[in-house]
Protein backbone atom coordinates (compact mmCIF):
# COMPACT_ATOMS: atom_id res chain seq x y z
CA UNK A 1 0.00 0.00 0.00
CA UNK A 2 1.60 3.28 -1.09
CA UNK A 3 1.51 6.09 1.47
CA UNK A 4 3.18 8.67 -0.71
CA UNK A 5 1.02 11.67 -1.43
CA UNK A 6 2.62 14.49 -3.37
CA UNK A 7 -0.38 16.74 -2.95
CA UNK A 8 -0.10 16.46 0.81
CA UNK A 9 3.63 16.97 1.02
CA UNK A 10 3.79 13.90 3.26
CA UNK A 11 6.31 11.46 1.81
CA UNK A 12 5.95 8.11 3.59
CA UNK A 13 6.38 4.90 1.59
CA UNK A 14 5.28 1.52 2.87
CA UNK A 15 8.91 0.42 2.49
CA UNK A 16 9.97 3.15 4.88
CA UNK A 17 7.77 1.64 7.57
CA UNK A 18 9.39 -1.80 7.25
CA UNK A 19 12.58 -2.99 8.90
CA UNK A 20 15.73 -1.99 7.01
CA UNK A 21 17.05 -5.53 7.33
CA UNK A 22 14.18 -6.81 5.21
CA UNK A 23 12.70 -9.21 7.74
CA UNK A 24 9.17 -8.12 6.89
CA UNK A 25 8.32 -6.60 10.27
CA UNK A 26 7.55 -2.96 10.92
CA UNK A 27 10.54 -0.81 11.69
CA UNK A 28 10.62 1.89 14.34
CA UNK A 29 12.24 5.34 13.95
CA UNK A 30 13.33 5.11 17.58
CA UNK A 31 15.32 1.97 16.60
CA UNK A 32 16.89 3.64 13.56
CA UNK A 33 14.44 1.99 11.19
CA UNK A 34 14.98 -1.57 12.42
CA UNK A 35 12.46 -3.77 14.12
CA UNK A 36 12.96 -4.79 17.71
CA UNK A 37 14.02 -8.32 16.79
CA UNK A 38 16.79 -7.30 14.39
CA UNK A 39 17.94 -4.48 16.64
CA UNK A 40 18.59 -6.83 19.51
CA UNK A 41 19.64 -9.93 17.57
CA UNK A 42 23.40 -9.46 17.80
CA UNK A 43 23.17 -8.33 21.38
CA UNK A 44 21.26 -11.46 22.39
CA UNK A 45 23.75 -13.71 20.64
CA UNK A 46 26.59 -12.22 22.66
CA UNK A 47 24.85 -12.35 26.02
CA UNK A 48 22.55 -15.36 25.76
CA UNK A 49 25.04 -17.84 27.15
CA UNK A 50 25.95 -15.64 30.12
CA UNK A 51 22.32 -14.87 30.88
CA UNK A 52 21.38 -18.55 30.84
CA UNK A 53 24.14 -19.37 33.31
CA UNK A 54 22.97 -16.55 35.60
CA UNK A 55 19.40 -17.78 35.62
CA UNK A 56 20.42 -21.38 36.30
CA UNK A 57 22.53 -20.33 39.27
CA UNK A 58 19.71 -18.09 40.49
CA UNK A 59 17.24 -20.97 40.30
CA UNK A 60 19.52 -23.27 42.27
CA UNK A 61 20.03 -20.67 45.00
CA UNK A 62 16.31 -19.91 45.03
CA UNK A 63 15.52 -23.57 45.59
CA UNK A 64 17.94 -23.66 48.50
CA UNK A 65 16.20 -20.63 50.01
CA UNK A 66 12.76 -22.17 49.61
CA UNK A 67 13.89 -25.46 51.15
CA UNK A 68 15.40 -23.66 54.14
CA UNK A 69 12.28 -21.58 54.61
CA UNK A 70 10.00 -24.63 54.29
CA UNK A 71 12.15 -26.48 56.83
CA UNK A 72 11.78 -23.66 59.36
CA UNK A 73 8.02 -23.69 58.88
CA UNK A 74 7.78 -27.48 59.20
CA UNK A 75 9.22 -27.30 62.74
CA UNK A 76 6.10 -25.40 63.73
CA UNK A 77 3.77 -27.97 62.14
CA UNK A 78 3.26 -26.00 58.93
CA UNK A 79 3.24 -27.67 55.57
CA UNK A 80 5.57 -26.68 52.75
CA UNK A 81 4.54 -23.81 50.57
CA UNK A 82 2.57 -24.98 47.54
CA UNK A 83 1.06 -23.18 44.62
CA UNK A 84 -2.35 -23.18 46.27
CA UNK A 85 -0.90 -20.97 49.04
CA UNK A 86 0.37 -18.14 46.88
CA UNK A 87 -1.89 -15.73 48.74
CA UNK A 88 -0.25 -16.75 52.02
CA UNK A 89 3.17 -16.31 50.49
CA UNK A 90 2.21 -12.83 49.31
CA UNK A 91 1.16 -11.88 52.84
CA UNK A 92 4.35 -13.26 54.35
CA UNK A 93 6.51 -11.37 51.86
CA UNK A 94 4.94 -8.12 53.00
CA UNK A 95 6.24 -8.76 56.52
CA UNK A 96 9.76 -9.90 55.82
CA UNK A 97 12.79 -8.73 53.87
CA UNK A 98 14.24 -11.36 51.59
CA UNK A 99 17.66 -10.43 50.24
CA UNK A 100 19.08 -13.81 49.35
CA UNK A 101 19.11 -14.83 45.70
CA UNK A 102 17.91 -11.41 44.65
CA UNK A 103 21.17 -9.81 45.76
CA UNK A 104 22.94 -12.08 43.31
CA UNK A 105 22.12 -9.59 40.54
CA UNK A 106 23.67 -6.59 42.27
CA UNK A 107 27.05 -5.16 41.30
CA UNK A 108 28.86 -7.46 43.73
CA UNK A 109 30.61 -10.58 42.44
CA UNK A 110 28.99 -14.03 42.42
CA UNK A 111 31.34 -15.40 45.06
CA UNK A 112 30.67 -12.49 47.40
CA UNK A 113 26.91 -12.78 46.88
CA UNK A 114 26.88 -16.53 47.54
CA UNK A 115 28.94 -16.12 50.70
CA UNK A 116 26.61 -13.41 51.97
CA UNK A 117 23.58 -15.58 51.23
CA UNK A 118 24.97 -18.49 53.20
CA UNK A 119 25.77 -16.26 56.18
CA UNK A 120 22.46 -14.44 56.34
CA UNK A 121 19.96 -17.14 55.40
CA UNK A 122 19.33 -18.29 58.95
CA UNK A 123 19.10 -14.75 60.32
CA UNK A 124 16.58 -13.76 57.65
CA UNK A 125 14.32 -16.72 58.40
CA UNK A 126 14.23 -15.63 62.04
CA UNK A 127 13.64 -12.07 60.93
CA UNK A 128 10.59 -13.22 58.94
CA UNK A 129 8.84 -14.17 62.15
CA UNK A 130 8.78 -10.58 63.36
CA UNK A 131 7.38 -7.85 61.10
CA UNK A 132 9.67 -4.92 60.30
CA UNK A 133 8.26 -1.38 60.24
CA UNK A 134 10.20 -0.57 57.05
CA UNK A 135 8.37 -3.32 55.19
CA UNK A 136 4.88 -2.00 55.85
CA UNK A 137 4.79 0.51 53.02
CA UNK A 138 1.32 0.82 51.65
CA UNK A 139 1.24 0.10 47.93
CA UNK A 140 -1.01 2.01 45.60
CA UNK A 141 -4.52 0.73 44.99
CA UNK A 142 -3.74 -0.01 41.35
CA UNK A 143 -0.59 -1.96 42.22
CA UNK A 144 -2.51 -4.10 44.72
CA UNK A 145 -5.28 -4.72 42.22
CA UNK A 146 -2.83 -5.72 39.48
CA UNK A 147 -0.96 -8.02 41.86
CA UNK A 148 -4.17 -9.74 42.87
CA UNK A 149 -5.23 -10.18 39.25
CA UNK A 150 -1.80 -11.57 38.37
CA UNK A 151 -1.96 -14.13 41.18
CA UNK A 152 -5.42 -15.24 40.05
CA UNK A 153 -4.23 -15.49 36.44
CA UNK A 154 -1.14 -17.65 37.04
CA UNK A 155 -3.22 -20.09 39.11
CA UNK A 156 -4.61 -21.33 35.80
CA UNK A 157 -1.11 -22.22 34.56
CA UNK A 158 -0.29 -24.64 37.40
CA UNK A 159 3.47 -25.36 37.54
CA UNK A 160 4.40 -22.94 34.73
CA UNK A 161 2.54 -20.30 36.75
CA UNK A 162 4.74 -20.98 39.77
CA UNK A 163 7.81 -20.54 37.61
CA UNK A 164 6.47 -17.29 36.12
CA UNK A 165 5.72 -15.86 39.54
CA UNK A 166 9.15 -16.79 40.90
CA UNK A 167 10.98 -15.27 37.93
CA UNK A 168 8.93 -12.07 38.18
CA UNK A 169 9.78 -11.65 41.86
CA UNK A 170 13.48 -12.20 41.13
CA UNK A 171 13.39 -9.70 38.28
CA UNK A 172 11.66 -6.99 40.33
CA UNK A 173 14.16 -7.32 43.14
CA UNK A 174 17.00 -7.32 40.61
CA UNK A 175 15.74 -4.06 39.11
CA UNK A 176 15.46 -2.51 42.58
CA UNK A 177 19.24 -2.88 42.86
CA UNK A 178 19.87 -1.43 39.40
CA UNK A 179 18.34 2.02 39.78
CA UNK A 180 21.72 3.60 39.03
CA UNK A 181 21.89 2.05 35.56
CA UNK A 182 21.02 4.09 32.51
CA UNK A 183 17.50 3.80 31.14
CA UNK A 184 18.85 2.01 28.05
CA UNK A 185 20.49 -0.64 30.22
CA UNK A 186 17.31 -1.08 32.25
CA UNK A 187 15.42 -1.45 28.98
CA UNK A 188 17.83 -4.18 27.91
CA UNK A 189 17.24 -6.00 31.20
CA UNK A 190 13.47 -5.85 30.66
CA UNK A 191 13.73 -7.08 27.07
CA UNK A 192 16.02 -9.92 28.15
CA UNK A 193 13.50 -10.86 30.82
CA UNK A 194 10.64 -10.94 28.30
CA UNK A 195 12.68 -13.14 25.99
CA UNK A 196 13.70 -15.48 28.79
CA UNK A 197 10.12 -15.94 30.06
CA UNK A 198 8.81 -16.61 26.56
CA UNK A 199 11.56 -19.15 25.88
CA UNK A 200 10.93 -20.94 29.18
CA UNK A 201 7.22 -21.23 28.53
CA UNK A 202 7.72 -22.50 25.00
CA UNK A 203 10.70 -24.84 25.44
CA UNK A 204 10.60 -25.95 29.05
CA UNK A 205 6.86 -26.02 29.76
CA UNK A 206 5.59 -26.54 26.19
CA UNK A 207 2.87 -23.90 26.57
CA UNK A 208 0.80 -23.21 23.39
CA UNK A 209 1.69 -19.97 21.55
CA UNK A 210 -1.67 -18.30 22.25
CA UNK A 211 -1.31 -18.95 25.99
CA UNK A 212 2.29 -17.72 25.86
CA UNK A 213 1.15 -14.43 24.35
CA UNK A 214 -1.53 -13.99 26.99
CA UNK A 215 0.92 -14.84 29.76
CA UNK A 216 3.43 -12.33 28.43
CA UNK A 217 0.77 -9.62 28.46
CA UNK A 218 0.03 -10.33 32.12
CA UNK A 219 3.74 -10.44 33.00
CA UNK A 220 4.28 -7.08 31.34
CA UNK A 221 1.30 -5.62 33.17
CA UNK A 222 2.51 -6.93 36.54
CA UNK A 223 6.14 -5.82 36.36
CA UNK A 224 5.63 -2.48 34.57
CA UNK A 225 2.91 -1.38 36.98
CA UNK A 226 5.50 -1.71 39.71
CA UNK A 227 8.37 -0.25 37.70
CA UNK A 228 6.44 2.65 36.15
CA UNK A 229 7.46 5.40 38.59
CA UNK A 230 11.13 4.50 38.18
CA UNK A 231 11.44 4.12 34.41
CA UNK A 232 8.86 6.54 32.95
CA UNK A 233 10.48 9.87 32.03
CA UNK A 234 13.46 9.44 34.39
CA UNK A 235 15.52 12.47 35.36
CA UNK A 236 18.63 10.96 33.79
CA UNK A 237 17.18 11.41 30.30
CA UNK A 238 16.11 14.40 28.22
CA UNK A 239 12.59 13.04 27.72
CA UNK A 240 10.99 15.94 29.58
CA UNK A 241 12.91 18.45 27.47
CA UNK A 242 11.68 16.74 24.32
CA UNK A 243 8.11 16.77 25.66
CA UNK A 244 8.22 20.52 26.16
CA UNK A 245 9.74 21.06 22.72
CA UNK A 246 7.01 19.01 21.03
CA UNK A 247 4.23 20.74 22.98
CA UNK A 248 5.65 24.15 22.08
CA UNK A 249 5.91 23.11 18.45
CA UNK A 250 2.31 21.88 18.34
CA UNK A 251 1.04 25.07 19.99
CA UNK A 252 2.88 27.11 17.36
CA UNK A 253 1.10 25.07 14.65
CA UNK A 254 -2.40 25.73 16.02
CA UNK A 255 -3.31 27.53 12.81
CA UNK A 256 -2.91 24.44 10.58
CA UNK A 257 -6.26 23.54 9.03
CA UNK A 258 -7.52 20.17 7.75
CA UNK A 259 -7.48 21.58 4.23
CA UNK A 260 -3.72 22.25 4.44
CA UNK A 261 -3.10 18.60 5.34
CA UNK A 262 -5.74 17.38 2.86
CA UNK A 263 -7.52 15.55 5.66
CA UNK A 264 -10.51 13.65 4.21
CA UNK A 265 -12.68 14.29 7.27
CA UNK A 266 -15.69 16.61 7.47
CA UNK A 267 -16.34 17.67 11.06
CA UNK A 268 -19.61 19.24 10.01
CA UNK A 269 -21.10 15.75 10.04
CA UNK A 270 -22.18 15.05 13.64
CA UNK A 271 -21.05 11.42 13.58
CA UNK A 272 -17.64 12.42 12.23
CA UNK A 273 -17.30 15.17 14.81
CA UNK A 274 -18.00 12.64 17.56
CA UNK A 275 -15.36 10.29 16.14
CA UNK A 276 -12.79 13.10 16.09
CA UNK A 277 -13.53 13.96 19.71
CA UNK A 278 -13.20 10.29 20.73
CA UNK A 279 -9.90 9.97 18.85
CA UNK A 280 -8.51 13.04 20.61
CA UNK A 281 -9.73 11.70 23.97
CA UNK A 282 -8.03 8.34 23.39
CA UNK A 283 -4.68 9.85 22.40
CA UNK A 284 -4.75 12.12 25.47
CA UNK A 285 -5.80 9.25 27.73
CA UNK A 286 -2.63 7.37 26.76
CA UNK A 287 -0.63 9.38 29.30
CA UNK A 288 -2.80 8.14 32.20
CA UNK A 289 -1.93 4.48 31.56
CA UNK A 290 0.95 2.70 33.27
CA UNK A 291 1.39 -0.42 31.17
CA UNK A 292 2.92 -0.15 27.68
CA UNK A 293 0.25 -2.49 26.32
CA UNK A 294 -2.50 -0.19 27.67
CA UNK A 295 -0.84 2.81 26.07
CA UNK A 296 -0.72 0.94 22.77
CA UNK A 297 -4.40 0.10 23.20
CA UNK A 298 -5.19 3.84 23.45
CA UNK A 299 -3.29 4.46 20.21
CA UNK A 300 -5.16 1.61 18.53
CA UNK A 301 -8.58 2.90 19.66
CA UNK A 302 -7.68 6.40 18.46
CA UNK A 303 -6.64 5.01 15.06
CA UNK A 304 -9.85 3.02 14.69
CA UNK A 305 -11.93 6.11 15.40
CA UNK A 306 -9.96 7.89 12.70
CA UNK A 307 -10.67 5.13 10.19
CA UNK A 308 -14.36 5.27 11.07
CA UNK A 309 -14.44 9.06 10.62
CA UNK A 310 -12.84 8.75 7.19
CA UNK A 311 -15.21 5.97 6.21
CA UNK A 312 -18.28 8.00 7.18
CA UNK A 313 -17.02 11.09 5.37
CA UNK A 314 -16.01 9.36 2.13
CA UNK A 315 -18.68 6.66 2.32
CA UNK A 316 -16.03 4.08 1.51
CA UNK A 317 -13.29 2.20 3.39
CA UNK A 318 -10.38 4.38 4.43
CA UNK A 319 -6.88 3.86 3.05
CA UNK A 320 -3.50 4.30 4.66
CA UNK A 321 -2.98 7.28 2.36
CA UNK A 322 -5.81 9.04 4.19
CA UNK A 323 -5.00 7.74 7.67
CA UNK A 324 -1.59 9.34 8.26
CA UNK A 325 -2.63 12.96 7.46
CA UNK A 326 -5.68 12.55 9.68
CA UNK A 327 -3.56 11.17 12.52
CA UNK A 328 -1.25 14.18 12.18
CA UNK A 329 -4.27 16.48 12.40
CA UNK A 330 -5.56 14.67 15.51
CA UNK A 331 -2.17 15.02 17.22
CA UNK A 332 -2.03 18.73 16.34
CA UNK A 333 -5.55 19.30 17.61
CA UNK A 334 -5.18 17.22 20.79
CA UNK A 335 -1.56 18.09 21.73
CA UNK A 336 -1.21 14.99 23.95
CA UNK A 337 0.76 15.51 27.18
CA UNK A 338 4.24 13.99 27.48
CA UNK A 339 4.02 12.59 23.98
CA UNK A 340 7.73 11.86 23.55
CA UNK A 341 8.00 10.30 27.01
CA UNK A 342 5.14 7.93 26.23
CA UNK A 343 6.66 6.95 22.89
CA UNK A 344 10.05 6.31 24.49
CA UNK A 345 8.46 4.35 27.35
CA UNK A 346 6.61 2.07 24.92
CA UNK A 347 9.73 1.60 22.81
CA UNK A 348 11.90 0.69 25.80
CA UNK A 349 9.62 -1.52 27.88
CA UNK A 350 6.87 -2.94 25.68
CA UNK A 351 6.85 -6.62 24.81
CA UNK A 352 8.75 -6.58 21.47
CA UNK A 353 6.38 -9.06 19.85
CA UNK A 354 3.64 -6.42 19.93
CA UNK A 355 5.78 -3.81 18.21
CA UNK A 356 7.05 -6.12 15.50
CA UNK A 357 3.70 -7.44 14.28
CA UNK A 358 0.00 -6.75 14.43
CA UNK A 359 -2.12 -3.64 14.26
CA UNK A 360 -0.69 -2.24 17.51
CA UNK A 361 2.78 -2.12 15.98
CA UNK A 362 1.44 -0.60 12.74
CA UNK A 363 -0.49 2.17 14.49
CA UNK A 364 2.43 2.90 16.84
CA UNK A 365 4.78 3.21 13.86
CA UNK A 366 2.39 5.67 12.22
CA UNK A 367 2.25 7.72 15.42
CA UNK A 368 6.06 7.91 15.44
CA UNK A 369 5.95 9.04 11.79
CA UNK A 370 3.30 11.66 12.63
CA UNK A 371 5.43 13.12 15.43
CA UNK A 372 8.51 13.14 13.19
CA UNK A 373 6.50 14.93 10.48
CA UNK A 374 5.28 17.58 12.94
CA UNK A 375 8.81 18.23 14.16
CA UNK A 376 10.04 18.79 10.57
CA UNK A 377 6.91 20.42 9.14
CA UNK A 378 7.72 23.34 6.85
CA UNK A 379 6.09 25.57 4.25
CA UNK A 380 6.58 23.06 1.45
CA UNK A 381 4.79 20.33 3.43
CA UNK A 382 1.66 22.51 3.56
CA UNK A 383 1.96 23.92 0.03
CA UNK A 384 2.52 27.42 1.41
CA UNK A 385 5.01 30.12 0.55
CA UNK A 386 7.80 30.63 3.05
CA UNK A 387 6.57 34.15 3.71
CA UNK A 388 3.05 33.02 4.62
CA UNK A 389 4.41 30.15 6.71
CA UNK A 390 6.62 32.51 8.70
CA UNK A 391 3.74 34.96 9.24
CA UNK A 392 1.49 32.15 10.49
CA UNK A 393 4.19 30.80 12.81
CA UNK A 394 4.93 34.22 14.32
CA UNK A 395 1.22 34.99 14.78
CA UNK A 396 1.24 38.05 12.52
CA UNK A 397 -1.75 36.66 10.67
CA UNK A 398 -3.86 33.54 10.43
CA UNK A 399 -5.36 31.59 7.53
CA UNK A 400 -8.59 33.06 6.20
CA UNK A 401 -11.73 31.33 7.31
CA UNK A 402 -14.24 29.85 4.95
CA UNK A 403 -16.42 32.50 3.33
CA UNK A 404 -20.14 32.38 4.04
CA UNK A 405 -21.09 32.23 0.39
CA UNK A 406 -19.12 29.02 -0.05
CA UNK A 407 -21.24 27.13 2.48
CA UNK A 408 -23.61 24.48 1.30
CA UNK A 409 -27.31 25.45 1.48
CA UNK A 410 -28.05 23.02 4.29
CA UNK A 411 -25.57 24.65 6.71
CA UNK A 412 -27.42 26.37 9.54
CA UNK A 413 -27.44 30.14 9.87
CA UNK A 414 -25.64 30.05 13.20
CA UNK A 415 -22.56 28.41 11.67
CA UNK A 416 -22.45 31.03 8.91
CA UNK A 417 -22.75 33.87 11.42
CA UNK A 418 -20.05 32.31 13.59
CA UNK A 419 -17.64 32.12 10.65
CA UNK A 420 -18.39 35.75 9.76
CA UNK A 421 -17.71 36.79 13.34
CA UNK A 422 -14.48 34.82 13.45
CA UNK A 423 -13.36 36.39 10.18
CA UNK A 424 -14.19 39.86 11.50
CA UNK A 425 -12.33 39.20 14.72
CA UNK A 426 -9.35 38.00 12.71
CA UNK A 427 -9.36 41.22 10.68
CA UNK A 428 -9.69 43.36 13.80
CA UNK A 429 -6.83 41.46 15.37
CA UNK A 430 -4.64 42.13 12.36
CA UNK A 431 -5.51 45.84 12.47
CA UNK A 432 -4.78 46.01 16.17
CA UNK A 433 -1.44 44.29 15.67
CA UNK A 434 -0.53 46.81 12.94
CA UNK A 435 -1.54 49.75 15.19
CA UNK A 436 0.47 48.40 18.09
CA UNK A 437 3.43 47.86 15.79
CA UNK A 438 3.25 51.39 14.40
CA UNK A 439 2.81 52.84 17.91
CA UNK A 440 5.92 51.03 19.10
CA UNK A 441 7.81 52.28 16.06
CA UNK A 442 6.68 55.88 16.72
CA UNK A 443 7.68 55.61 20.35
CA UNK A 444 11.10 54.39 19.32
CA UNK A 445 11.46 57.25 16.81
CA UNK A 446 10.56 59.82 19.51
CA UNK A 447 13.07 58.35 21.89
CA UNK A 448 15.75 58.39 19.19
CA UNK A 449 14.91 62.00 18.26
CA UNK A 450 15.11 63.14 21.91
CA UNK A 451 18.42 61.41 22.36
CA UNK A 452 19.74 63.00 19.16
CA UNK A 453 18.74 66.55 20.18
CA UNK A 454 20.26 66.08 23.62
CA UNK A 455 23.52 64.89 22.11
CA UNK A 456 23.69 67.83 19.69
CA UNK A 457 23.17 70.34 22.52
CA UNK A 458 25.87 68.66 24.57
CA UNK A 459 28.28 68.78 21.62
CA UNK A 460 27.63 72.53 21.06
CA UNK A 461 28.08 73.34 24.74
CA UNK A 462 31.31 71.37 24.78
CA UNK A 463 32.60 73.11 21.64
CA UNK A 464 31.52 76.65 22.66
CA UNK A 465 31.64 76.80 26.45
CA UNK A 466 29.71 79.66 28.07
CA UNK A 467 31.98 82.16 29.93
CA UNK A 468 30.32 84.58 32.36
CA UNK A 469 32.45 87.76 32.90
CA UNK A 470 32.24 89.85 36.10
CA UNK A 471 29.94 92.90 36.01
CA UNK A 472 31.83 96.21 35.18
CA UNK A 473 31.37 99.37 37.38
CA UNK A 474 28.78 101.82 36.02
CA UNK A 475 29.85 105.43 35.06
CA UNK A 476 28.62 108.25 37.23
CA UNK A 477 26.01 110.62 35.89
CA UNK A 478 27.10 113.98 34.59
CA UNK A 479 25.05 115.90 37.13
CA UNK A 480 26.26 113.79 40.01
CA UNK A 481 27.75 115.62 43.00
CA UNK A 482 30.69 113.22 43.10
CA UNK A 483 32.94 114.51 40.38
CA UNK A 484 36.33 114.00 42.01
CA UNK A 485 37.05 110.75 40.42
CA UNK A 486 35.43 111.50 37.12
CA UNK A 487 38.56 113.34 35.79
CA UNK A 488 36.43 115.92 34.05
CA UNK A 489 37.62 119.48 33.23
CA UNK A 490 36.35 122.26 35.49
CA UNK A 491 33.11 123.89 34.47
CA UNK A 492 33.23 127.02 32.38
CA UNK A 493 32.77 130.32 34.25
CA UNK A 494 30.71 133.13 32.66
CA UNK A 495 32.85 136.21 31.70
CA UNK A 496 31.65 139.81 31.35
CA UNK A 497 33.19 141.96 28.67
CA UNK A 498 33.07 145.79 28.91
CA UNK A 499 31.55 147.30 26.02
Amino acid sequence: MNLKSERRGIHVDQSELLCKKGCGYYGNPAWQGFCSKCWREEYHKARQKQIQEDWELAERLQREEEEAYASSQSTQGAQSLTFSKFEEKKTNEKTRKVTTVKKFFTASSRAGAKKALAGKLKAEIQEAKAPSPSIHRQASIETDRVSKEFIEFIRTYQKPGQDIYKQCKIFLDTMSHKRDLSIEEQSECAQDFYQNIADRLQTRWKVPPEKVEKAMDEVEKYIMTRQYKYVFCPETTDDEKKDLAVQKRIRALHWVTPQMLCVPVSEEIPEVSDMVVKAITDIIEMDSKRVPRDKLACITKCSKHIFNAIKITKNEPASADDFLPTLIYIVLKGNPPRLQSNIQYITRFCNPSRLMTGEDGYYFTNLCCAVAFIEKLDAQSLNLSQEDFDRFMTGQTSPKKQESDSFSPDVCLGVKQMCKSLDLLSQLNERQERIVSEAKKLEKDLIDWTDGITKEVEDIVEKYPLEIKPKSQALAAIDSENVENDKLPPPLQPQVYAG
